[in-house]
């Protein structure tokens, strides 16, 4: 082998790294998102049996703590025993150690505390379930698939958000 085909070999494996390298650190990012939707669905889960053992209430819980020492009902404290685990409380893409610190990597709209799941209504503007998020990511852990976070609605469904947007229903 010559040292020109030695250059063009290095160049073709140099061009494909740079095109491969991008496109994994993607899909990573892409199936670190849709796990962290599956943690969000099975903290719906895990809320619709606390409504079998409550009356169908949701719980009064602060939106998120600074610490995990804090003594308060949070979402990773009240919700653990429905959920199992306490990394069903961690988004994957979470690299800023936010679960670590806080013990969640979500928010819990605090708005909706004490509310009766079907008669629900958040600021007088939205009462239809499928319009009212209980929870959400607490960064956008998901730049690498475009801005937003995940978000979890009243009725179980769980969809990428670019900004929270009251709408008139």
């Amino acid at each position: 082998m010559t040292l020109i085909e030695i250059f063009v070999v290095v160049a073709i494996i140099a061009t494909v790294a740079a095109i491969l390298v991008p496109t994994m650190t993607r899909a990573k990012a892409t199936a670190q998102s849709v796990q962290c939707m599956g943690k969000l669905r099975d903290i719906g889960i895990g809320l619709n049996q606390y409504f079998a053992d409550r009356g169908m209430i949701f719980p009064t819980m602060v939106a998120a703590r600074e610490s995990r020492s804090d003594d308060v009902p949070a979402i990773d404290t009240v919700l653990l025993e429905y959920v199992g685990d306490e990394f069903a409380f961690e988004c994957p893409a979470d690299h800023e150690g936010i679960f670590e610190e806080t013990g969640s990597s979500y928010f819990w709209n605090s708005l909706i505390n004490g509310q009766r799941m079907g008669n629900m209504d958040l600021l007088g503007v939205i009462r239809r379930e499928s319009g009212i998020p209980i929870a959400s990511d607490k960064e956008n852990f998901h730049q690498h698939v475009g801005d937003g976070v995940n978000v979890l609605y009243a009725d179980g469904h769980v969809t990428r958000r670019l900004q929270f947007v009251v709408e008139q229903q």
